[in-house]
């Protein structure tokens, strides 16, 4: 990437020789080219870097950046050292930390979450002053009335910048008005009834989890095909978001040793709040991380999954196969893996080349269920 500063060298994580997305787009190039011009002075915080190529960019100011990604966390540290940058030139914190009490210069790159920018806002608002700088930047695509509303209720008064290359800037003058404001996240309610152990259980949600304030009609499918419970099982739910699957498993069975899996810090969150909302007996653990990364070979009895087919705004399937590698490693021999996914993704191509077999549990004109077993 070219920045006003010079070159920079930078990936995504993890780095796939096979992934053509880059580790940033026009807007992060916009929003640089707009610093050159209005150097950050004090303290720097940058909300939502999605590899960390703004942190990396600007380092010199000793940035702190804010993500609710594992991923974009490593990818920053991978990113900083490429560059010949010490890890402890740029503070990382999590969306789930507290935020810095003091913030200068408040730099946002708009999520693809309406929810999660409107929670990071509000934590953050207390820590801004009118002399703090506020610029957002997104592409034309991700910038909406409701984007630009939110700032103006939250920050202060707002506008936009014309567009460069489908890229725009957000302007925001804190006056104080969003400091006291009330969060309305984490967000609870009560499941519906029909879905097995979960019916009518509470289910807490973190801004940004996916389908926040309603269970999506996917979880909703596989939640009533789930596989029969067993003995003590070692358990995974893989990409928990808010965690009602692997509770639903942990009732079903409370013998059973239940791993709470997500790169999302809202998620996991959101699935150990869900597993403690509902009193939930035996054991279980929550873990925020690369997939399957630090869980030993041939470990684990069953993994549940409902892969993400979206990086971003960018449609992918390039996590869900490394998901389903990362099972198979994990899985004991007899172990299963499975999978709900919408029917036209195609999930049982992958899984029949990676397990050699694929089992098609339930269907709907909308979503299946496979099953594969390690053999």
């Amino acid at each position: 990437m070219t920045t006003p500063w010079g070159e920079l060298t930078l990936a995504r994580f993890p780095e796939d020789p096979r992934d053509r997305l880059r580790a940033w787009d026009a807007s992060d190039e916009y929003l640089l080219r707009h610093l050159q011009e209005n150097p950050p002075s004090g303290t720097v915080v940058v909300l939502g870097d999605r590899w960390g190529a703004l942190v990396t960019a600007l380092a010199a100011h000793g940035p702190t950046q804010i993500t609710d990604s594992y991923l974009s966390q490593e990818a920053t540290r991978a990113n900083l050292a490429r560059n010949g940058v010490e890890t402890g030139a740029v503070r990382l914190l999590t969306t789930q930390d507290p935020p810095p009490g003091r913030i200068d210069v408040l730099l946002v790159r708009v999520p693809k979450s309406l929810a999660l920018l409107e929670d990071q806002l509000l934590r953050l608002a207390p820590g801004v002053h009118e002399g703090t700088v506020v610029v957002g930047t997104g592409m034309v695509k991700e910038i909406h009335t409701s984007t630009l509303k939110l700032f103006e209720r939250i920050i202060g008064p707002t506008r936009t910048s014309l567009a460069e290359k489908k890229a725009r800037l957000i302007f925001s003058t804190p006056d104080g008005s969003g400091g006291s404001a009330a969060n309305p996240w984490p967000y609870s309610y009560a499941l519906p009834e029909g879905i097995g152990p979960v019916s009518g259980r509470t289910v807490v949600n973190h801004a940004g989890v996916f389908c926040a304030d309603r269970l999506d009609i996917g979880t909703r499918f596989f939640l009533g095909h789930l596989p029969d419970s067993g003995g003590g099982r070692r358990v995974v739910d893989l990409g928990c978001g808010n965690g009602v699957v692997g509770t639903a498993v942990a009732l079903a069975d409370p013998d059973a040793e239940v791993l709470f899996v997500d790169e999302s810090f809202q998620a996991v969150a959101s699935a150990e709040a869900t597993y403690k909302a509902n009193g939930v007996p035996g054991h279980a653990e929550f873990r925020v991380g690369d997939g399957l990364s630090g869980v030993p070979d041939a470990s684990v009895d069953l993994v549940l999954n409902n892969p993400p087919f979206h990086s971003h705004q960018a449609t992918t399937d390039a996590t869900a196969r490394r998901l389903f590698a990362d099972a198979r490693r994990v899985l004991r021999p007899g172990g299963e893996l499975w999978v709900v996914g919408n029917r036209h993704l195609g999930y049982h191509v992958t899984l029949r080349r990676l397990f050699g077999n694929s089992e098609l549990v339930a269907s709907d004109p909308k979503f299946v269920v496979l099953r594969a077993v390690r053999k």
